[in-house]
């Protein structure tokens, strides 16, 4: 379960909670400091009768008077932002000690360009030229905006940068000097360093005293990853419940100003396996873009329906999450990056796109750690990238042999070698994925179906974790997570894993017992999870000499799944039978050589046509069609003779989705660099409420 319990920024309520506070403060400042203000600005405000309240907002603030802030905001407002660049470096260069400059600099950086160790450095510049005390001595300085600004920025930029120790520092230095209430922003830290109690008891004293709909929201959400933390299902989840109904409260426009909570209560219905409410919570989610929100909904519509074998929609969600993520302010870009990437990896890997798949998620895992705003960190986001990386390797190793097996001697030699890079790949891939997965809290939570408060796997890849790490260590912890209750829900998922581990230690008659338990268990909507468990009763029923049911089986898996057998290396038992024509044989030829069919008179029939129409077909033992391929018997090209693009078609035709993905949008994914992105809100003061959520 993807973890989109995400955490509630402290860092832009400064705009709304203590704006009252800051309009007094600094008209204080105005009256005692007034000779620091620019007399120009001063004189056209009285010229055009504009008092303070109308002055639009700047870094959140309506007092700011400094004529380069003005300037720089002006420029962000109206998406100016090569020219926000331009003024703010400028203004550090001439006034290096200014904290005006260089906080203005840090917030276009952070803002801007999402480079958030650029913009930590120029906070702590800021911090340095104004580490006062108290507040009567900011308020002296005249430059108490300033102080106040970057100390809750740097909580801000600590926290999302995974820092949760020193984000805690500043929230507790902004309540010592401005005597502020920060508890309903102390508990997500605190669930970040796990220490559970603490979260709870900081979350339930703001229930009890705060009326404020968005620190009671935070409060709630902050329980609901609390009570999720346990390895045991909840029958009902009331604090997730309750985040949503404060959420609700924040807004009318349910979709903009929900994003957060509606995802998290989808999160919340899976790991309770209600999936229809799952969804309907995502597709209120979805109805409006909000560019601020760490959340992408369609991230989680992509595993349901994938999950589900929708796959037409599946293919609408990865669509339209790439729109959706095309859309997001930059700093939201960076943040998600990661799982926007394995998201998409999955995808790839059921639509036939192997080695696409790989790229991503070696982009992935070279991701620097920003989910802050995550319940989950930054090593359980690479392991299971690994795990993903190791998966796309393997199915794109097994996809070349498959274009190997076309070649003469001499080439498929060569390609052969060639091809083995991305053997070792994955094979480094399941070394880093097993040093990652080797902490045994992590394997059982893992182990739970739609495990809360960690990277989503998609439970129809969760089993790979077996071999990767070991039967005789996955049963034990199989056995343990099913003692603590991580089953309760639904055992089927049990013996889906141990299918898989008697699978894997070579037990047939007990592969078969489990795996029939487990599709009798199974819920309806995991219908890939499902076809791998009718993959490995398929090799268990034909070793065991039931070649019916193991090709009803192999049937049934290849048609809720056709990437599983090159994911699993698994080969279908098959007939050849040629009509005797040149072009017909020569493919004949060719199959036998495919790592994706094995000669067995018990299998089922590929029978090749080369004469009025040149095609192949995968029949039935009781000649029914399950799919046919046409090539034309012309050469099609300087490379492929008709009979090899005729195998290498119905290998494709058979194994793979069919979805015809554009380079552009897998380029899309990959991304181009966020520096000076135009995509800002219009109002250029990103609610950092979104951002944490």
């Amino acid at each position: 379960m993807n973890t989109v319990l995400s955490c509630q920024n402290f860092l832009s309520i400064k705009q709304v909670i203590l704006l009252v506070f800051f309009a007094l403060a600094c008209l204080t400042c105005t009256i005692v400091q007034g000779q620091d203000i620019d007399d120009n600005l001063g004189s056209q405000l009285d010229d055009l009768q504009i008092t303070p309240e109308q002055l639009p907002l700047c870094f959140g603030m309506r007092d700011i008077t400094e004529p380069r802030a003005l300037a720089i905001c002006d420029a962000l407002r109206l998406d100016q932002n090569v020219r926000a660049r331009e003024l703010s470096e400028d203004w550090v260069r001439v006034e290096p000690g200014n904290p005006a400059a260089q906080f203005a600099f840090a917030e276009v950086l952070y803002s801007v360009e999402a480079n958030l160790p650029r913009a930590l450095f120029h906070l702590k510049e800021a911090e340095e030229l104004t580490n006062y005390r108290s507040m009567g001595r900011a308020l002296a300085s005249g430059n108490i905006q300033w102080h106040y600004l970057t100390l809750s920025q740097l909580s801000f930029i600590y926290q999302l940068m995974g820092d949760q120790v020193n984000a805690l520092a500043y929230l507790d230095k902004i309540n010592s000097i401005y005597a502020q209430d920060i508890e309903s922003f102390r508990g997500w830290p605190l669930l970040k360093l796990k220490e559970y109690d603490a979260a709870r008891a900081s979350a339930n004293l703001v229930i009890q005293n705060s009326d404020n709909p968005r620190d009671r929201a935070r409060a709630w959400n902050t329980l609901c990853a609390v009570e999720l933390a346990s390895l045991q299902p909840k029958e009902t989840i009331t604090a997730c419940d309750n985040a949503v109904l404060e959420g609700d409260t924040m807004t009318e426009n349910q979709g903009q100003g929900g994003t957060v909570y509606l995802t998290n209560a989808s999160e919340v219905s899976l790991s309770l396996l209600e999936f229809g409410q799952a969804e309907n919570f995502l597709d209120r989610a979805t109805e409006f873009i909000n560019p601020e929100s760490v959340a992408d909904p369609w991230i989680y519509k992509l595993y349901i329906t994938m999950n589900q074998a929708r796959f037409d929609a599946a293919y609408q969600a990865f669509n339209r999450m790439l729109l959706w993520r095309e859309s997001q302010v930059p700093a939201v870009t960076i943040m998600n990056r990661a799982e926007h990437l394995m998201a998409a990896a999955s995808f790839l890997l059921l639509a036939g796109y192997s080695e696409a798949a790989a790229e991503l998620t070696t982009t992935a895992l070279n991701e620097p750690d920003r989910n802050g705003t995550y319940s989950a960190d930054d090593a359980q986001k690479d392991s299971v990238a690994a795990l993903l990386n190791m998966l796309a390797n393997e199915a794109h190793y097994q996809k070349r042999l498959e274009e190997i097996s076309i070649l003469g001697f001499g080439e498929r030699t060569y390609a052969s070698i060639a091809a083995h890079k991305y053997r070792l790949a994955a094979w480094q891939s399941a070394r880093k994925a097993a040093s990652l997965f080797a902490d045994l809290d992590i394997l059982l939570n893992r182990l739970r179906p739609y495990a809360p408060l960690d990277v989503h796997i998609p439970e129809w890849i969760e089993p790979d974790l077996i071999r990767i790490m070991g039967t005789g260590v996955m049963l034990n912890t199989l056995e343990q997570a099913r003692d603590k209750g991580a089953f309760l829900l639904n055992e089927g998922y049990y013996f889906s894993y141990l299918t898989e581990i008697e699978y894997l230690d070579g037990n047939t008659e007990a592969v078969i017992a489990s795996g029939q338990i487990a599709m009798e268990n199974l819920p309806e909507q995991e219908a890939l999870l499902k076809g791998r468990v009718l993959a490995r009763l398929a090799e268990a029923n034909w070793q065991a000499g039931r070649f019916q049911q193991a090709l009803l089986d192999y049937q049934s898996a290849l048609l809720l799944d056709p990437s599983l057998f090159r994911r699993l290396n698994l080969s279908l038992p098959i007939t050849i039978v040629s009509d005797g024509s040149p072009a017909s044989d020569q493919a004949a030829r060719l199959l036998k050589r495919s790592p994706r069919f094995r000669q067995n008179a018990q299998g089922f029939i590929i029978r090749i046509a080369g004469e009025s129409e040149f095609n192949a077909c995968l029949l039935t033992t009781g000649d029914e069609t399950i799919s046919c391929y046409t090539a034309s018997l012309e050469r099609p090209s300087d490379e492929l003779t008709a009979p090899q693009q005729l195998v290498l078609g119905l290998h494709e035709e058979l194994f793979s989705q069919g979805f015809e993905i554009s380079d552009a949008e897998i380029g899309l994914l990959q991304g181009s660099s966020v520096i000076m992105s135009n995509r800002n809100n219009p109002n250029i003061q990103l609610n950092r409420e979104n951002l944490l959520q």
